[in-house]
């Protein structure tokens, strides 16, 4: 199985801004800025972002499928398809409970037929979507870190990645799962960081993970068992880094092959000289600046790119 692509789906939005509804558990999401933006500064700032930021991908030849949002439901936070959206080399399109109300508009089935007109071949739908009823929630590979290549995936459990529905998936895909708690301060309290791809990325020879922000040191141990098992190279990063979306990158190649790391600018910014030239040992980095994005979003990069795995149509 293949642990990268050179095709990613991105979703320009038409009416971005702080959602409300995930603000709840996202402590990302920075309200005083909200209260200082207007909505329609925040989308607009939000689309430039997005268009450099698609551009800077198709300037390295990795290939970009772009779905424009529309204004039918509101959704402010379309720009983050990988929460509701995965899809798998066997040729299953995986759609994922969602906790906010209005992140579940985001599931539209332009978004598929972008992928068909596309020539990718799409088999079969798996749609866990049902357990939103039970309010049980699980949102894709925000939630999930799929080791495709070795068939682990990783979850950091919290209000939005419900542990059975994880294993179900797991079982469901064929995955050894990994199961842990990652948390960060807010104010006094330690409280479960929302999704773990914020604080854990995973290349075809390395993982990013803030080990600090397992707070049980059985889980690290599993975790690193696991990494360590798989071959993968350990950069470890701050909680003050995580801050920064330093957790949120992701790895990806282009049409020649060539492997490169995207994350965004205040990541890459936050990193370290050692930590860059770790990972500058494996791939290019590429880091557009998407503050809009992130700090009303509450999301960075990774978060904004749906990987395609599909087979192509012969």
């Amino acid at each position: 199985m293949k642990q990268i692509t050179d095709t990613i789906l991105m979703v320009r939005p038409v009416q971005f801004r702080l959602n409300e509804e995930t603000a709840v558990n996202n402590y990302y999401q920075d309200q005083q800025f909200h209260k200082e933006i207007k909505n329609a500064d925040a989308n607009q700032r939000a689309q430039e972002e997005f268009d450099a930021f698609a551009k800077a991908l198709q300037d390295h030849n990795i290939n970009v499928i772009i779905v424009q949002d529309d204004n039918k439901h509101d959704t402010p936070d379309s720009v983050f398809p990988n929460n509701w959206l995965s899809t798998h080399e066997n040729g299953t399109a995986v759609l994922y409970p969602m906790f906010a109300p209005n992140r579940r508009l985001e599931r539209r089935p332009e978004v598929l037929e972008a992928l068909e007109e596309n020539d990718f071949v799409i088999e079969d739908v798996m749609d866990y979507t049902s357990a939103e009823d039970e309010g049980i929630f699980l949102e894709g590979t925000g939630s999930l870190l799929l080791d495709r290549a070795n068939d682990v995936a990783y979850c950091s459990i919290s209000p939005r990645a419900d542990e059975d529905l994880f294993i179900e998936f797991c079982e469901d895909f064929e995955y050894t799962p990994v199961v842990f708690t990652a948390y960060q301060n807010v104010g006094d309290a330690r409280l479960p960081i929302y999704h773990t791809n914020v604080m854990m990325a995973l290349g075809e020879e390395y993982a990013v993970i803030c080990l600090d922000a397992i707070d049980s040191k059985a889980e690290v141990k599993n975790v690193l068992h696991h990494l360590k098992r798989t071959n993968k190279e350990i950069i470890n990063i701050t909680e003050a880094q995580v801050e920064s979306f330093a957790g949120n990158m992701i790895q990806v190649k282009n049409n020649e092959g060539k492997k490169f790391l995207v994350m965004s600018n205040q990541a890459y910014e936050s990193l370290t000289e050692a930590q860059i030239n770790k990972l500058r040992k494996y791939n290019e980095i590429i880091h557009p600046d998407i503050k809009t994005i992130e700090t009303l979003g509450g999301g960075s990069v990774r978060c904004m790119m749906a990987e395609v795995f599909l087979p192509r149509k012969v």
